[in-house]
């Protein structure tokens, strides 16, 4: 018999290594952005997830096979993810890399715990308090709120907004995911929903052009948001949503801001600021408390 402890302890390493993931991915896709439109390097993007994401499937022998009432969620599901994929690329196109991880990383467990509570009627316990308040604390202090002051209204920050919104929304329905059939198979059915969702409106003389594109710097920062960042770090999120819920599984996103900024700093030559180190470091405090079991 599987050990729960175990299976806890190998998911939090899991989403740990995952969140790393998701933060390396803020400025590799804002590398690709300058490449084409949002909708065309969706496409791209989503069908490099949809090939390795079923190789994955076929090599851990799981079965595609959903419920059909799972259906109407697949396709919800799908649709949000596409309207993430255009928000956080067209904030990325001309927003920055930065701001974009903290405002986006910092609201989603906010946004997925009061959807949480407004739709099961659900109280935060005093952990959860004080982990979402520290959560709150750390991304004021991530976005230097004392000095930003445009920055913050800038109206690119609205894609990531919306982007915050959207990704907590959707994590609601991919939390129903193992009620339909396996999580990964469920996952792998919403992004070929995305891509589908996302063909009709490409502009195929543009998809052309990207394929002729011989930068590695293109097609390594793609394929890298692709299989490593959506196909592997993703699906691990959705599937976590599934065993502990969305608004745990969201608290771990406390931990991408940091990431992405020392990411950002090998990649886009970004500087680190002591308030950066200290902000995340408050973030991790967050999913700790979030996470921690209240005492008896």
């Amino acid at each position: 018999m599987e050990n729960p402890g175990k299976s806890a302890k190998q998911l939090t390493i899991a989403m740990i290594i995952s969140m790393a993931m998701w933060g390396v991915g803020w400025p590799s896709a804002k590398v690709v952005t300058s490449f084409g439109s949002p909708i065309a390097l969706g496409v791209y993007r989503y069908f490099f997830v949809v090939v390795s994401a079923l190789i994955l499937l076929l090599l851990l022998k799981i079965p595609l096979k959903i419920a059909k009432r799972g259906i109407p969620f697949v396709l919800i599901s799908g649709l949000l993810m596409a309207l993430y994929n255009f928000t956080f690329l067209k904030g990325l196109q001309e927003g920055s890399a930065g701001a974009g991880g903290i405002l986006v990383t910092t609201l989603n467990p906010i946004v997925a715990y009061g959807l949480g509570m407004l739709i099961d009627w659900k109280k935060p316990t005093r952990n959860e308090v004080i982990g979402l308040s520290l959560g709150v604390f750390a991304g004021l202090i991530l976005l230097e709120v004392w000095a930003a002051g445009t920055d913050i209204l800038s109206p690119w920050n609205l894609f990531f907004l919306l982007s915050a919104f959207l990704w907590s929304v959707m994590s609601k329905f991919t939390s129903k995911s193992a009620n339909y059939g396996a999580p990964f198979a469920f996952t792998w059915w919403m992004y070929l929903m995305t891509l589908l969702f996302m063909i009709p409106l490409a502009d195929f003389t543009e998809i052309a052009h990207l394929a002729q594109i011989k930068e590695l710097t293109f097609w390594g920062n793609l394929l890298f948001g692709s299989v490593i960042v959506t196909t592997l770090a993703t699906s691990v999120y959705f599937y976590a949503t599934s065993k502990i819920g969305a608004e745990k599984a969201s608290s771990f996103i406390f931990t991408v801001p940091f990431t992405a900024a020392l990411s950002a700093l090998l990649i886009l030559g970004e500087k680190i600021e002591i308030h950066t180190i200290i902000g995340g470091m408050i973030g991790i405090g967050a999913v700790y408390m979030i996470n921690r079991k209240a005492k008896a």
